[in-house]
């Protein structure tokens, strides 16, 4: 029987349908930048921004089938790709959404291995297991699942957490927004990351845009805040970069414009420790007035280019700069003073190089 790892399969859904956010959510954002619409029918007729537009909603749309064909994918293999994207779909179309999905996807695979472990068939039946037997089997109980058992309480979770967000004050707004801000960033798009994603798409599927806003600055106050600090250091003549590293701010920085924290590993490897304080500041201060704020993107990713889908791109903006800036001043803070000419193992070869090998003796 299979072993029951919900956080291994949870990854393994997440880094399938990422790229699939990520792509959705670039087409929806640039198709609203061009004044595009949904197109609601092909023989109307369109334009180039609208096909942009309805491409990404197409793929956003898709989210719960996806999840769950990924997660079920992961759990069985082949086998759960049939049960995976039917109940996905059952869980779209009663509107469990991205949540029903996740379930949906470990209902679907698990059923799966316990077909594979405890039925046995006849030898020559043995042919029809995987063409027959499992896909229906599996799509029917894990089905039947979604529709009489899990699908009724994972409506009304979702209700209950929407009811309860919008009912938050300001000051709780705030705490919750520093909460995800810090988590979302001090593993820079690791495992912790992917994580927070899940619960806050999970909000964003129910129209609750606030927190996977946060999530997404979060995921570019990194760079942002390295890089201010760089050139706030030079104004007070601090400078705590090499020269490797602010080779790296050149790349750093327009990654983290699309929300892509992985450029500024060359940095923050150098000094993890004071690099995730700072990213923990920076990330609760801006994820904090984010929340407070309102940003609230439409689209569940693409760094800067999700502000024209924003009712207060303002707040964005601003939540990020005031979050940068903590980073970037705490950042300035921690670290030493170094020489910007330094090239870490530049010294070590030197030294290398100038042993005397006159001095060697053979006895």
């Amino acid at each position: 029987m299979k072993k029951i790892e919900i956080k291994k399969h949870l990854m393994t859904a997440i880094s399938f349908f990422l790229p699939i956010v990520v792509g959705a959510g670039f087409l929806l954002a640039i198709g609203n930048m061009m004044g595009g619409q949904n197109i609601q029918a092909y023989k109307d007729g369109f334009t180039f921004a609208d096909t942009l537009v309805t491409m990404g909603i197409y793929g956003l749309s898709l989210l719960p089938m996806i999840v769950s064909t990924a997660i079920a994918y992961s759990i069985a293999d082949k086998p759960g790709i049939a049960p995976g994207l039917i109940v996905g779909m059952v869980a779209s179309g009663i509107g469990a959404g991205f949540l029903g999905g996740l379930v949906g996807g470990y209902i679907s695979g698990y059923t799966v291995a316990a077909i594979v472990h405890y039925i046995k068939v006849p030898k020559w039946m043995e042919g029809l297991m995987p063409t027959l037997v499992i896909p229906f089997l599996s799509s029917f109980i894990a089905g039947m699942l979604m529709y009489y058992v899990v699908g009724g309480p994972i409506n009304w979770l979702a209700g209950l957490i929407t009811g309860y967000l919008s009912s938050l004050d300001k000051s709780s707004l705030f705490f919750y927004g520093m909460i995800i801000g810090i988590f979302a960033s001090i593993d820079y798009g690791g495992a912790i990351n992917k994580v927070v994603f899940a619960f806050v798409f999970t909000l964003f599927s129910e129209g609750i845009y606030e927190p996977i806003t946060v999530l997404i600055l979060a995921s570019m106050v990194t760079p942002f805040g390295l890089t201010m600090a760089y050139f706030i250091g030079k104004v007070i003549r601090k400078n705590i970069f090499n020269k490797q590293e602010i080779n790296a701010l050149t790349t750093a920085f327009p990654m983290g414009v699309c929300q892509i924290t992985e450029g500024c590993f060359p940095i923050v490897l150098n000094d993890l420790l004071r690099n995730v304080i700072a990213t923990g500041v920076g990330g609760a201060i801006g994820g904090g007035l984010s929340m407070l704020w309102g940003a609230d993107s439409h689209i569940p990713a693409s760094g800067m280019f999700a502000v024209f889908t924003m009712t207060k791109p303002w707040a964005f903006i601003g939540a990020l700069l005031i979050g940068s800036l903590a980073t970037a001043v705490t950042i300035l803070i921690l670290k030493p003073k170094v020489d910007p000419n330094f090239v870490p193992g530049v010294e070590e070869d030197q030294e290398e190089d100038d042993i005397a090998w006159e001095d060697l003796k053979i006895s």
